[in-house]
C-alpha cells in the first residue's frame, strides 16, 4: 500500500483519536513528511525497536506499542509456561513513556500474559535484574536512551536478562504481519489487577538490586573511609537514574553528593541540553559549571535510561572529561589490581569488550593474566559471553564495557549498568585519592605511561530518511566493491568483513567465528585501526579510529589523518 493510502486509512482508522487525528492533519500538505511516516513499518530488531515519536507506521506510537505487544504475546503463548511467568516491564523520563509501558502491559494481560508493572520510572539495568529475580519469561523498557527528545522506543528482554536473541526476535516478527491494530486491544486496568494479569513491583525488587550491586563492591572499608570526604556532583540527565544512583552512593559511604537542581528531576523534552547523553561534552554544561563552584573532584552523569555513564575529574585546569574508553580501562585496571592485590583474582579471569574499543583494555587485562574476549558491537554480546562462562564454567567474569559508556562488573544484570559504573567509579576515585592524592585523569595518564598513548576517535554521518537508509548502503557496497589500501598513507595490513565472516591478509582469507553483521574492520600499520559501522538504532554510519603510539601528541596526530583519509573515502560515494 502506498505511503499516501496508508496516510488516509490512519485518518479513517484512528477518526476517534483526537491527538492523532490533529498530528496526522498537520502534515496533510507535507508529501515527504507523509512519505516518511508510512513509507514502511517500525522495524523491530534484537534491539526492539526505535523511532520518532507521531502517527504512521514508521513512527512510535500507541498503536505500534500495542500491535508489537501483542505480536509478543502470541509469541509467548507458544512457549511451556512463559504466560505464566509473565513479563517485567519498566519506563525512562521520554515522553510517552509511562503511557506506552501501561498499554503494552494490558495488551499482554488482555491475551493471558501476565505483566509485572513498575509505577514508575526505572533504569534499564534494574529491567534486566527484575526479569532474573522475578523469573519472567521476557521483558520491555519504554527507552530511547540518550537519543534526542524526539525519540522514544521498546526494547525487548528475554529470560536471561539480556536482550532479545535473534530467534525469539523472529518469533515476534514472524506474527507481525499477521498481528492487526484492531485486535491489538489493551484489557481494562482494574480487571487485569482482578485477574491477576497485572501486577505493579513493590520496593522489595529495588531493595534486592542495590544489595547486587553492593555486593560488587571490591574496597568497601575504602569507599566508606574516603568517602567522607570525596565530593561528587551528580546529574541524572532528567532520566531515570536520579533515586537509584543517589541510594547506591550513599549506602556505600559517599556523604558529599550534589545534584544538579537543574537536570534533578523527569523531563521528557530535556530542556537544560541538546541531547541528553553523557558522551557529549554539552551535557555536562551544567554539571560541570557546579563542579567548579564546589571543588568537587568528581562530577558523574548518566543518561534517561541510566545504562550509560559520563564523568569529569577535577584538575589544575579546571573539569576533565573522560571519554568510554578511559572510563573503562581504569576501571578494568582497578578491579583488577585490587582482586589480584587481595589475592581474589581466578585463573580463569576473563573481560569483555567490543571490537570497537580500545585495545588498551587488552594490554591492562594481559598484564594481570585475564583474558580478553572481543564480541560485536552491542551489550547483547557480552551477556551472552556472561551467558556462556556461567554454563560451561571455562571463565569467571570480571568486568565489560564498551566504548560508547557502558559498564559492567557483575553477573545479575546483563544490560549496561549505570548503577553498577556509579559505584564503581567513586569507589576507584577514593582509591585513588588515599593512594596517590590523584584523580582518576591522573589515573589514566599512569596507564597511559604504563602501556602506551592509546587513543580514539568516533565520527557520525547523519543520513535521515527513505534516502538515508539507500545511501547506507551505498557508501558500504562501494566500500566492499573498492577496499582502500591505505589511511593517509598507513598500509592496511587486513580487511574484516563481518559481514562476510572473512579476514583477508596478504592475500589469505581467514574465517571469523563472531556473527555476521555489516562492519568493515582495516587492520593498520603500528597497531592501530578503522572501523565502519551503520548504527543499529540511529540513521547515520558511525567512524571508529583507534590509534597508538609513545606519546599523547603523536597519537592525536595519527588519529587526525587517519580519520581525515576516512571521511574523504566515504564522501566519494
Amino acid at each position: 500500500m502506498e505511503a499516501m493510502e496508508l496516510y488516509r486509512q490512519w485518518l479513517a482508522d484512528f477518526a476517534d483519536d483526537a491527538e492523532t487525528v490533529a498530528d496526522l492533519k498537520a502534515i496533510e500538505n507535507d508529501p515527504k513528511e507523509i512519505e516518511d511516516r508510512f513509507y514502511r513499518e517500525l522495524e523491530f530488531g534484537t534491539a526492539g525497536m526505535r523511532g520518532v515519536l507521531g502517527a504512521g507506521t514508521n513512527r512510535l506510537n500507541i498503536y505500534n506499542v500495542r500491535r508489537v505487544s501483542k505480536a509478543m504475546a502470541k509469541y509467548i503463548l507458544t512457549t511451556e509456561d512463559g504466560a505464566q511467568r509473565g513479563v517485567a516491564i519498566a519506563y525512562d523520563s521520554r515522553n510517552k513513556s509511562d503511557v506506552f509501558a501501561k498499554e503494552a502491559a494490558l495488551v499482554l494481560a488482555a491475551s493471558g500474559v501476565k505483566a509485572f508493572l513498575y509505577e514508575s520510572l526505572r533504569p534499564v539495568p534494574v529491567l534486566s535484574f527484575t526479569i532474573r529475580h522475578l523469573n519472567c519469561i521476557a521483558g520491555i523498557v519504554i527507552t530511547a536512551s540518550h537519543n534526542p527528545k524526539q525519540y522514544n522506543g521498546y526494547k525487548a528482554y528475554w529470560t536471561d536478562g539480556g536482550q532479545m536473541p535473534p530467534e525469539s526476535v523472529k518469533g515476534i516478527t514472524d506474527r507481525l504481519p499477521e498481528t492487526t491494530y484492531a485486535e491489538s486491544q489493551p484489557m481494562d486496568e482494574q480487571e487485569a489487577i482482578a485477574k491477576g494479569l497485572l501486577v505493579y513491583i513493590g520496593k522489595e525488587v529495588d531493595d534486592a538490586y542495590i544489595a547486587a550491586i553492593k555486593k560488587l563492591s571490591v574496597n568497601p572499608e575504602l569507599a566508606r573511609e574516603v568517602g567522607k570526604t570525596l565530593k561528587i556532583v551528580y546529574t541524572p540527565l532528567h532520566g531515570s537514574g536520579n533515586i537509584p544512583v543517589r541510594r547506591i552512593f550513599k549506602e556505600i559511604g559517599m556523604e558529599n553528593v550534589y545534584v544538579v537542581p537543574e537536570q534533578e528531576l523527569p523531563d521528557g523534552n530535556f530542556s537544560t541540553v541538546r541531547v541528553p547523553n553523557p558522551e557529549e561534552k554539552d551535557a555536562f554544561t551544567l554539571a560541570l559549571k557546579m563542579q567548579e563552584e564546589l571543588g568537587a573532584d568528581l562530577c558523574v552523569g548518566t543518561d534517561p535510561d541510566c545504562d550509560r555513564v559520563g564523568i569529569a575529574c577535577m584538575t589544575e585546569n579546571g573539569p576533565r572529561l573522560l571519554n568510554g574508553n578511559q572510563i573503562g580501562c581504569v576501571l578494568l585496571h582497578y578491579i583488577l589490581s585490587q582482586k589480584q592485590a587481595r589475592g581474589e583474582l581466578p585463573k580463569n579471569a576473563a573481560a569483555v569488550t567490543t571490537i570497537v574499543s580500545t585495545n588498551m583494555a587488552a594490554a591492562i587485562a594481559k598484564s594481570f593474566g585475564c583474558e580478553m574476549i572481543e564480541v560485536l558491537t552491542g551489550f547483547k554480546y557480552i551477556a551472552e559471553q556472561i551467558h556462556k562462562f556461567e554454563t560451561t564454567g571455562c571463565n569467571t567474569f570480571m568486568f565489560g564495557f564498551e566504548e560508547s559508556y557502558g559498564f559492567l562488573s557483575g553477573t545479575d544484570v546483563r544490560d549496561k549498568d549505570g548503577v553498577n559504573a556509579c559505584m564503581l567509579i567513586a569507589e576507584a576515585a577514593s582509591w585513588y585519592k588515599k593512594q596517590y592524592n590523584k584523580t582518576l585523569a591522573d589515573a589514566i595518564d599512569l596507564l597511559y605511561e604504563q602501556y602506551g598513548y592509546y587513543g580514539d576517535k568516533v565520527a557520525s554521518f547523519v543520513l535521515p530518511g527513505k534516502d538515508g537508509l539507500a545511501k547506507m548502503q551505498t557508501v558500504m557496497a562501494g566500500l566492499r566493491d573498492n577496499p582502500p589500501t591505505d589511511f593517509a598513507g598507513c598500509k592496511v595490513l587486513a580487511l574484516r568483513d563481518y559481514q562476510k565472516s572473512t579476514r583477508v591478509c596478504d592475500g589469505v582469507t581467514e574465517t571469523l567465528t563472531l556473527p555476521k553483521s555489516n562492519v568493515l574492520y582495516y587492520e593498520l600499520e603500528g597497531g592501530a585501526w578503522l572501523c565502519v559501522r551503520p548504527s543499529g538504532t540511529e540513521p547515520k554510519i558511525k567512524l571508529y579510529v583507534n590509534a597508538v603510539s609513545d606519546s599523547a601528541e603523536k597519537t592525536q596526530e595519527m588519529l587526525n589523518a587517519y580519520a581525515d583519509a576516512a571521511v574523504k573515502l566515504l564522501e566519494q560515494f
